[in-house]
């Protein structure tokens, strides 16, 4: 045996759990110091909370609070209560206590994606205070409250019920209520995690949040009882298929025990595909109408995902899986939030990037409380979730520094707002930390359009005010000769000045200011 061999023969192999995987790479998911792990901690109960909440067309009643448990040692608690539907118990444990298991995995718009970002929360105070998870809930109608203490078994991924009991729920309250003690960097993290809560009720104007840490107290009522329709869940686009998915949608089909062809299968399990357009792909592709799926070998499933991606006569992606906010409603949340002098927006109609269907959203705000920046001030959200880091290397950010504002009538530094806003079954973040949008060049696009139509609208507003303000100073030099005149007048014919200085007056705002500055040169 040579020496490699016994080394290797030394060598110890075994698996890890996904739990244990995030365990050791907790960085990945965004728990990579105290700062950034107290935030990222709000921020995926929060949007728990809005989810559970908005898909159920309930108005979001959301209280967040953070409380020190020793300032010395930076261990603090945060506790979040929404008023949804509450989780059905014999979930709630896997729900937190098992890394990628959670009701997110379906093909339609949330603001989770990956059942991780709660788990992770759950892992990341289990490490640095060993305390479990406790959770309240109760569904609608429900007599009971049921409560857990709930930690991760690592190695195993596993919930561990530390304890349960049930209280009478007296007060029909129906929701839950998650509380996490954790090593959290309070006075770092308080300006981003204020920021988050802000622009968070800027995205979801229908939502009441009320929101406590150590030396604040923020409290936004809701701005309107108008919500979004919720997305349906959807079925998959042909162009975004590859082998695997394939398999795993035969697998599902066969489920049923009945045979089924190549085409009932297109037309039966993708998004958009009647029989006209099945036969026609087929007949493209060189595949017989009435071929058993069961038949196909993994040559074949290779050579069909390939044709699917290629055929360029597919329909685009319907949008039933999206919920944009919105024209109306994210106009309102900007007003809500960054009180301005004008807002408008624009919801493009549903595009797709790779057989997945996408709406961008954009609003300009200028003026009012807004700060005067020397470039333009960027507000960014991914299916309603804000994003306030890594804003450098999103799409966002290099689309708005691409534009020439002057061409609009804007001059930096000015008090410049933008606010976009994408919806998709997939976000094209560029990491697991989902802080930031990839360079999609369809994305790239329809914000280019959205950006460039709100500024059109933004520049006559500010060449209306400029009209106004033109007039305005016209009105005011003219005024000044106004006595001249009529002192003048009265000297050549007799009568009193003062009647001249009246009917000049009412001559000059007649024609200046009711007239926006017409008729000027008659005066």
């Amino acid at each position: 045996m040579t020496i490699l061999d016994e080394l290797l023969s030394a060598e110890e192999f075994r698996g890890l759990s996904p739990a244990e995987f995030f365990y050791r790479n907790r960085e990945i998911a965004g728990f990579s110091n105290p700062v950034r792990a107290l935030y990222q901690t709000v921020r995926e109960l929060v949007e728990n909370s809005l989810d559970a909440t908005e898909l159920y067309r309930i108005l979001p009643d959301i209280h967040v609070r953070i409380s020190y448990v020793s300032r010395e040692k930076n261990i603090v608690k945060v506790s979040v209560r929404d008023n949804g539907i509450g989780i059905p118990l014999k979930e709630v444990p896997n729900v937190f206590g098992k890394v990628f298991y959670g009701s997110k995995y379906k093909l339609r718009q949330s603001r989770g994606v990956f059942g991780l970002g709660i788990k992770m929360a759950v892992l990341y105070a289990q490490m640095t205070t060993g305390s479990p998870v406790l959770v309240r809930t109760a569904s609608p109608k429900s007599k009971n409250v049921h409560e857990f203490q709930i930690l991760i078994d690592i190695t195993r991924n596993e919930p561990i019920v530390v304890s349960y009991k049930t209280m009478n729920n007296t007060r029909g309250w129906h929701g839950t209520h998650v509380e996490l003690t954790l090593e959290g960097n309070w006075s770092s993290a308080r300006s981003r995690i204020v920021e988050y809560i802000k622009r968070t009720a800027l995205i979801a104007p229908y939502a009441s949040i009320s929101f406590e840490g150590p030396g604040i107290e923020l409290s936004f009522p809701r701005a309107t009882k108008k919500i979004p329709v919720p997305p349906s869940v959807g079925k998959p686009h042909p162009r975004g298929v590859d082998i695997e998915l394939l398999k795993q949608l035969i697998a599902y089909v066969n489920s049923s025990n009945q045979a089924v062809t190549l085409e009932d299968f297109l037309v039966k399990v993708f998004d958009g595909v009647g029989r006209k357009t099945a036969r026609s792909f087929l007949k493209w592709a060189g595949y017989g109408p009435a071929i058993s799926i069961d038949e196909l070998s993994i040559e074949q499933l290779d050579d069909l995902a390939r044709k699917m991606k290629g055929y360029g006569k597919w329909r685009r992606p319907r949008p039933l899986s999206l919920s944009p906010l919105g024209e109306e409603l994210l106009v309102k949340g900007v007003r809500k939030i960054l009180k301005p002098e004008f807002v408008t927006a624009i919801t493009r109609k549903p595009s797709s990037y790779g057989g997945y269907p996408f709406v961008v959203e954009v609003a300009i705000a200028w003026g009012g409380d807004i700060p005067s920046v020397d470039r333009p001030l960027l507000l960014r959200f991914a299916n309603k979730i804000p994003l306030l880091y890594d804003e450098g290397v999103d799409v966002s950010r290099k689309v708005i520094d691409g534009i020439d504002w002057s061409v609009y009538k804007i001059k930096f530094p000015a008090p410049l707002a933008i606010i976009t806003h994408l919806c998709s079954t997939k976000i094209p973040f560029k990491g697991v930390g989902k802080e930031a949008i990839a360079d999609v060049p369809e994305v790239e696009r329809e914000l280019e359009i959205a950006l460039r139509e709100t500024a059109r609208r933004l520049k006559r507003h500010i060449s209306r005010i400029e009209r106004q303000y033109e007039v305005k100073l016209r009105y005011i030099t003219i005024n000044k000769y106004i006595g001249e005149i009529a002192r003048a007048l009265s000297v050549i014919t007799g009568k009193e000045s003062k009647v001249f200085e009246k009917k000049l007056s009412e001559i000059v705002e007649q024609k200046v200011l009711k007239g926006g500055g017409r008729g000027n040169e008659s005066l």
